[in-house]
């Protein structure tokens, strides 16, 4: 490849005042030739502790050929990843939604002290493949994401499985209908190796999600972790940001108002996680791209749903991969879809009209959908003014109107003690507070007690919190309240016993006391009192709300 005239690289590499930079750059055995050849960083999760980034190193080696092949000279660095499935359900949770900015920030530091021309990021899980999305809107240098892929699905008798199978087996264990021992075998079956979590869960939504938008590969959300699909997808793509690089293709061009509105779309008709909610917001705003709550419902309204994914339904990314993944999925939004830029060179309506639909049954028809509304909404009223965020193709219709007595936990915890202690009737609506983004902080993922009410056989209890629900959740629980209790939303006001009223079909959630009480219980509320340290202290000082993605706010500085 002929030397690139104007290479950002070349502030570190070019001039007589660059040899002690070339010099440190020669110990690492970058060529003379090297030196005019363009310099691409490979952001790299792998680690030993995430199922989901086990197996990234591999994936990394083919994308360094990639680059290296295509006239590049690849440099890889690491970023932090954190399992949430393994934070789940203690302290550790309140650390997963803050690493998103950390590895926002981390991406940023690398590429902008190092001058890359272009950048390939690498990664799998819930907070990991947002914070790369970020960077890449803020670095805007020419960038693909690579997903490492999902997990095969576990099995036992002759019946697949995923995580939340182990998770719903503690509920049923509390219930008498399952023992210890039987999920003990469970636990030994349900994951069988590297991967993201099996189902429809917020690592998959969000890989599918990136591929909606245009910055990975077709095909790179869905295909397994273990497929030599993935390895081939992985050397693709380190050719393919050379590409980019000699179009001179930004993510500023890729992560558009259209592709934003895509990725919406895709979330809406696959039924995805409502952490994709907070995600896209933050990715948005990093992109200059305006974006508001009310745009998730506008585009629900229009967008039906239209495959029954894990957990809520029976199919696994598998089958979605099988069904022909993203791309056909494409094919069946083609009518509603915005004809953007993608990494592979080529629109989303392009990617569209070359693909099509492999299984029925596992992506559905425009003409018969599974639900004829999105899989998302944002609820609104008096209980959660700046909106809240339902997963409503997990939620049984029977409870798409509930009305029920608040039962008020000051935390996740006390919550689980009292699930699991069957002090919790059918029709309550559990309430837990205190754990939002500034609350909790951290905004605590809440896997283990919606599995818990799952488990032990509950139909009729809706939960509502400040904090988030995982990926994982099914049923009628309601996340994101916003304004939180910390700052003195209505969340905070909330006593044993009063009425909460939810309507998914009007997508209202309201606290059924007058306002005068509500003025009274004002004036005597004070937030609990917190000690933090260290990077919760630092995010509590400097997060936003949920209905602004939860993201970390710049003060000004004098």
């Amino acid at each position: 490849m002929a030397k690139h005239s104007t290479m950002r690289s070349d502030e570190v590499k070019v001039g007589y005042q660059r040899a002690p930079n070339r010099a440190l750059l020669r110990s690492l055995g970058v060529t003379s030739r090297e030196f005019d050849l363009p310099f691409v960083g490979v952001a790299n999760a792998w680690n030993t502790i995430v199922p989901g980034h086990v197996h990234l190193r591999e994936l990394a080696t083919k994308v360094r050929e990639g680059i290296t092949a295509a006239g590049g000279v690849p440099f890889e660095f690491g970023v932090i990843g954190i399992c949430d499935g393994i934070a789940m359900g203690h302290e550790g949770m309140r650390y997963s939604l803050p690493s998103r900015e950390n590895i926002a920030d981390a991406i940023e530091l690398m590429v902008e002290s190092h001058r890359f021309d272009a950048l390939v990021c690498i990664g799998t899980c819930d907070k990991i493949v947002p914070g790369m999305l970020m960077a890449a809107a803020r670095c805007n240098i020419p960038t693909i994401i690579l997903t490492g892929g999902p997990m095969l699905p576990g099995s036992l008798n002759g019946v697949d499985l995923s995580l939340i199978d182990v998770f719903e087996g503690v509920g049923r264990v509390a219930a008498g209908t399952m023992s210890e021992e039987e999920l003990h075998d469970l636990e030994r079956c349900a994951m069988p190796g590297c991967g993201s979590c099996q189902g429809l869960y917020t690592a998959n939504t969000m890989a599918c999600i990136t591929e909606a938008l245009g910055m990975s590969l077709p095909g790179c959300a869905t295909a397994p972790a273990v497929d030599a699909e993935k390895l081939r997808i992985a050397r693709a793509s380190g050719e393919a940001v050379m590409r980019l690089l000699a179009e001179g293709t930004t993510p500023d061009q890729i992560l558009t108002p259209g592709s934003i509105e895509n990725a919406i779309m895709v979330d809406m008709a696959l039924g995805g996680s409502t952490n994709t909610v907070l995600h896209l917001m933050a990715i948005a705003g990093e992109a200059g791209v305006p974006l508001t709550l009310a745009r998730f419902n506008e585009i629900g309204a229009r967008i039906p749903h239209l495959s029954y994914m894990q957990p809520a339904g029976p199919h696994s990314m598998l089958a979605l991969h099988r069904a022909g993944g993203v791309p056909a999925l494409f094919s069946r939004l083609s009518p509603y879809l915005h004809e953007t830029p993608t990494v592979a060179g080529m629109t989303t309506l392009a990617i569209a009209h070359r693909s099509r639909v492999l299984n029925e049954e596992v992506l559905h028809p425009i003409s018969n959908p599974v639900n004829p509304a999105g899989g998302l909404r944002i609820l609104k009223g008096t209980l959660a003014p700046d909106g809240a965020v339902v997963k409503a193709a997990a939620v049984d219709l029977e409870m798409w109107t509930h009305s029920g007595p608040a039962r008020v936990f000051e935390g996740e915890a006390a919550a689980m003690k009292a699930i699991l202690a069957r002090q919790v009737v059918e029709n309550d609506v559990v309430v837990i507070r205190g754990e939002g983004p500034r609350g909790g902080p951290g905004m605590p993922e809440m896997l283990a007690p919606t599995s818990a009410l799952i488990g032990l056989g509950y139909r009729h209890v809706a939960l509502v919190t400040d904090g988030r629900f995982s990926g994982g959740t099914r049923g009628p629980c309601i996340g994101h309240v916003a304004p939180e209790a910390v700052i003195g939303g209505p969340i905070a006001l909330v006593e044993e016993g009063d009425l909460i009223k939810t309507d998914l079909h009007e997508r209202t959630i309201d606290l059924l006391v007058d306002q005068g009480t509500l003025a009274a219980r004002r004036a005597c509320w004070t937030p609990r009192p917190r000690t933090l340290k260290g990077v919760l202290a630092r995010y509590a000082a400097t997060v936003a709300q949920a209905d602004q993605g939860a993201i970390t706010l710049c003060r000004d500085v004098v």
